[in-house]
Protein backbone atom coordinates (compact mmCIF):
# COMPACT_ATOMS: atom_id res chain seq x y z
CA UNK A 1 0.00 0.00 0.00
CA UNK A 2 1.42 3.62 -1.31
CA UNK A 3 0.27 6.42 1.20
CA UNK A 4 0.74 9.89 -0.64
CA UNK A 5 2.62 12.05 1.39
CA UNK A 6 1.05 15.84 1.20
CA UNK A 7 3.12 18.99 1.89
CA UNK A 8 1.85 21.21 4.42
CA UNK A 9 2.79 24.67 5.57
CA UNK A 10 4.08 22.90 8.50
CA UNK A 11 6.73 21.11 6.16
CA UNK A 12 9.50 21.94 7.99
CA UNK A 13 12.20 20.36 5.35
CA UNK A 14 13.51 24.03 5.04
CA UNK A 15 14.96 23.98 8.18
CA UNK A 16 17.83 21.62 6.43
CA UNK A 17 19.27 24.12 4.52
CA UNK A 18 19.59 27.02 7.02
CA UNK A 19 22.91 28.12 8.03
CA UNK A 20 21.52 27.85 11.87
CA UNK A 21 21.07 24.21 11.50
CA UNK A 22 24.92 23.96 11.18
CA UNK A 23 25.86 26.45 13.58
CA UNK A 24 23.58 25.43 16.87
CA UNK A 25 20.54 27.10 18.24
CA UNK A 26 23.59 29.13 20.86
CA UNK A 27 23.59 32.12 18.63
CA UNK A 28 20.23 32.55 17.80
CA UNK A 29 18.51 31.73 21.46
CA UNK A 30 20.71 33.87 23.74
CA UNK A 31 20.15 34.44 27.49
CA UNK A 32 18.25 37.47 27.96
CA UNK A 33 20.74 40.49 27.52
CA UNK A 34 22.81 39.03 25.64
CA UNK A 35 23.88 40.42 22.02
CA UNK A 36 22.34 38.93 18.98
CA UNK A 37 24.95 40.41 16.46
CA UNK A 38 26.31 37.07 16.16
CA UNK A 39 22.84 35.53 14.81
CA UNK A 40 21.57 38.01 12.85
CA UNK A 41 25.32 37.92 10.83
CA UNK A 42 24.85 34.49 9.91
CA UNK A 43 20.90 35.43 8.99
CA UNK A 44 22.00 37.82 6.29
CA UNK A 45 23.76 35.56 4.82
CA UNK A 46 21.24 32.45 4.66
CA UNK A 47 19.49 31.68 1.39
CA UNK A 48 16.65 30.88 3.30
CA UNK A 49 16.01 33.23 5.41
CA UNK A 50 12.58 34.55 4.38
CA UNK A 51 11.05 31.42 4.86
CA UNK A 52 12.61 31.29 8.23
CA UNK A 53 10.89 34.69 9.05
CA UNK A 54 7.82 33.35 7.54
CA UNK A 55 7.58 30.46 9.79
CA UNK A 56 8.60 32.44 12.47
CA UNK A 57 5.73 35.18 12.09
CA UNK A 58 3.12 32.38 10.79
CA UNK A 59 3.94 30.44 13.94
CA UNK A 60 4.17 33.34 16.70
CA UNK A 61 7.71 32.47 17.63
CA UNK A 62 8.44 34.33 20.45
CA UNK A 63 11.97 33.67 21.32
CA UNK A 64 15.46 33.96 19.75
CA UNK A 65 16.16 34.89 16.12
CA UNK A 66 14.35 34.31 13.19
CA UNK A 67 14.87 35.28 9.78
CA UNK A 68 17.42 37.96 10.87
CA UNK A 69 15.19 40.08 13.56
CA UNK A 70 14.91 39.37 17.16
CA UNK A 71 11.66 38.72 19.34
CA UNK A 72 11.11 42.17 19.45
CA UNK A 73 11.78 43.20 15.76
CA UNK A 74 9.28 40.53 15.06
CA UNK A 75 6.82 42.24 17.19
CA UNK A 76 7.06 45.45 15.93
CA UNK A 77 6.56 43.56 12.72
CA UNK A 78 3.65 41.77 13.81
CA UNK A 79 2.18 45.16 15.46
CA UNK A 80 2.62 46.84 11.68
CA UNK A 81 1.47 44.19 9.40
CA UNK A 82 -1.36 42.51 10.81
Amino acid sequence: MHIETIATPDDLAWQQEALCAQTGGDFFFPEPGSSVRDAKRICALCPIRSACLEYALSNDERFGVWGGLSEKERLVLRRTTY
